[in-house]
């Protein structure tokens, strides 16, 4: 959909005011209910900020969908598991944020009631003796506010994520790893223009992300990339995440670069998924911390943290999954960068170690920096694995 921006007036924006007013965003006192005028875009921008979305002021399509979804809160509507198309919401979040809490397994706090969340419904229901048929009504909404926090000693979440890494053992060989190249197609990203050479996001995260499936690859990785060099459209983010999910991916890294009409913004980001209320991807944030760290040492980019955010591409992803902004293709200092090969050579072995670092148990981690990613290969090469 074309996003909505300031100036547009009809029944969607109309729409739009309705729901902001409804969360006590906007107040209802601008003539023109249909205008998207300065009132409505701080509202929207407030909106974004709090659900962990781009702040740009424009309602696009994954605006769009969290704006429909707020409209639902917990203990309006009975919730169910429906096929095939699962009932989403604020009110099927904050039911999968109270399970998680409450130590029953949901995955992800993804705001989609599908099968995990009916199973994990029945399972409460059963054990304070209601008929466990994982739907969430009036009696199922009576319990859950009856009973408080069943796990305590750390975040559930954190502890049933870790402990499968734990499982699964440090070494990388034989895991999936989905590498996504930003953009592509008819969507450039970020594109600038230097002398006779014009320099796009698309093509230098392409690159970026071949690198990188090639230091993976010789490690033991299974590897596939969301697109090719130059794929006829631009697969959505939803796209990219069913991808993934369908491969089975043990880790997604989604790879871009930064822009800014200020020059003088530049450094490295990395994103995990997380929300307002501090639910978060447990092993998402230990990627998105690891990527950062190893980046930085290995790079010198200004670090600019890690952060939390909601977008569809780390939501819907049932895996680990960051999204790393390596570096400002409009800083000048940056691009310099970002345009020589062997700077990319280095990205891609930082990330590499992050991704091992990510399998090792946090008593045995290493120092950031210090894991040599040619030993890695050495290792494969001589067909032995180190544990």
């Amino acid at each position: 959909m074309r996003p909505i921006r300031p100036g547009d007036r009809g029944p969607a924006v109309t729409e739009i005011r309705t729901v902001l007013t409804g969360l006590d965003l906007l107040t209802p006192t601008v003539p023109d209910a249909d205008e998207f005028d300065t009132h409505t875009e701080r509202a929207v921008r407030a909106f974004q900020q709090s659900r962990g979305l781009s702040v740009d002021g424009r309602v696009g399509a994954e605006t769009w969908r969290a704006l429909d979804a707020a409209r639902w809160r917990l203990g309006a509507r009975t919730l169910y598991h429906a096929v095939p198309e699962p009932l989403t919401g604020e009110d099927v979040r904050s039911l999968q944020e109270r399970l998680l809490e409450m130590g029953y397994d949901v995955g992800r706090a993804d705001a989609i009631y599908g099968v995990r969340t009916s199973r994990a419904v029945a399972q409460f229901q059963r054990e304070v003796g209601l008929t466990p048929d994982g739907s969430c009504g009036p009696h199922t909404m009576n319990a859950l506010r009856r009973l408080g926090r069943k796990v305590v000693g750390g975040r559930p979440q954190w502890l049933r994520e870790s402990d499968a890494i734990r499982q699964s053992g440090p070494t990388l060989v034989g895991r999936t790893v989905v590498i996504d190249p930003g953009h592509g197609g008819t969507d450039p990203g970020v594109l600038v223009p230097d002398g006779s050479l014009r320099w796009t996001e698309a093509d230098l995260v392409h690159d970026l992300a071949s690198r990188l499936e090639g230091r993976l690859a010789a490690s033991g990785v299974r590897v596939q990339l969301t697109r090719g060099p130059a794929p006829e459209e631009c697969l959505p983010d939803v796209g990219r995440a069913e991808l993934a999910n369908s491969l089975g991916a043990d880790v997604f890294i989604s790879l871009h670069v930064d822009g800014h009409p200020n020059p003088e913004a530049e450094g490295v980001a990395t994103y995990h998924y997380g929300t307002d209320n501090g639910v978060t991807s447990a092993t998402g944030e230990r990627l998105a911390g690891l990527v950062q760290r190893e980046i930085v040492a290995r790079t010198g980019l200004r670090d600019c943290r890690t952060h939390a955010k909601a977008w569809d591409l780390l939501r819907l992803t049932r895996m680990p999954a960051v999204r790393v902004e390596v570096g400002y293709l409009t800083s000048p200092a940056d691009r310099s960068r970002l345009v020589d090969p062997r700077f990319r050579d280095r990205v891609a072995e930082a990330m590499v170690a992050a991704v091992q670092r990510m399998y090792f148990p946090v008593e045995r981690d290493v120092p950031t920096g210090s894991i040599d990613v040619s030993e890695l290969r050495a290792v494969v090469a001589a067909g032995t694995v180190v544990d």
